[in-house]
């Protein structure tokens, strides 16, 4: 995997340490890598880790992995080092392209990037939108970003962050189903690490074959539950006054206010 110069990690912690190991599991080189983090714990082997920012370069590609709240701590000592021609590409959920730019006005170039834990296993989901325009740009993070998983662009930024909802926090709503899943069929009989491992196993089968099937996924569920059988017993109970949708409807609506609630904070000053 060639990078077009140093790559920089401010932050390192669950989602850019996942998408980190991904990379150099699918060839990246570690030395042109350099992570930045306060602790200096170490990543992986041959990868520079560092307590403050290098002296000695300037990052041709760099990407913010730190928590939204600390854009304000680490923007003002960052952004004078950086160059037009440098990369930026910004895993901070609810930071807005003009917050950014705002903190960063050298990059001609700012992308945000909102990836989901199972980039670690290479079958992610990574939302991409940029106010950019450069293709040249564009293409180097959907090949970076390709080795991840599933990769989409995303025009106007209204919809990335709806997307980012969705692809983005919707695993750890899927793992509370499967956990809820297990503890129905523990409570039912089934041991409890039998019934996690089925659950498990179920929904990942059912994943792969809902991402491989042209049917949508109403019409497999119909698939499954055959006329007065089992399956379409609890499946009424799902769709009794369609109590899943409005589930998970809430569910997305209230991960998408607090995402509005984030990006608002991030507009305010630096200083405040």
């Amino acid at each position: 995997m060639n990078l077009p110069g140093p790559f920089w990690l401010i932050g390192c912690g669950n989602m850019a340490g996942a998408m980190l190991e991904r990379w150099l599991a699918a060839g990246m080189d570690p030395r042109q890598v350099t992570v930045v983090r306060p602790s200096g714990r170490p990543v992986a082997e041959g990868v520079r880790v560092l307590t403050a920012l290098p002296q000695d370069e300037v990052p041709q590609l760099l990407m913010l992995g730190v928590k939204p709240q600390k854009l304000g701590e680490v923007a003002p000592s960052l952004a004078p080092i950086l160059q037009p021609e440098t990369l930026l590409i910004s895993i901070l959920a609810g930071v807005e392209q003009a917050s950014l730019r705002a903190r960063f006005p050298a990059p001609r170039t700012i992308i945000r990037a909102m990836p989901n834990t199972p980039v670690k296993l290479g079958k992610g989901v990574v939302d991409l939108h940029s106010d950019s325009t450069d293709q040249d740009a564009r293409d180097v993070v959907t090949g970076l970003m390709a080795s991840l998983g599933h990769v989409e662009w995303f025009d106007d930024e209204e919809s990335f962050a709806l997307a980012g909802h969705l692809t983005g926090a919707g695993p750890a709503f899927l793992f509370r189903f499967i956990d809820a899943l297990a503890a129905a069929g523990e409570e039912l009989g089934l041991g409890a690490d039998q019934a996690a491992r089925l659950a498990s196993a179920m929904v990942e089968g059912a994943g792969a074959l809902a991402s491989a099937s042209d049917e949508p996924p109403a019409r497999l569920a119909q698939r499954v539950a055959s006329p007065g059988g089992t399956t379409e017993a609890g499946l009424k109970v799902l769709d009794e006054g369609d109590a899943l949708k409005a589930l998970v409807a809430r569910t997305l609506e209230a991960s998408r206010r607090r995402g509005r609630e984030m990006a608002e904070a991030a507009r305010a000053p630096a200083s405040s």
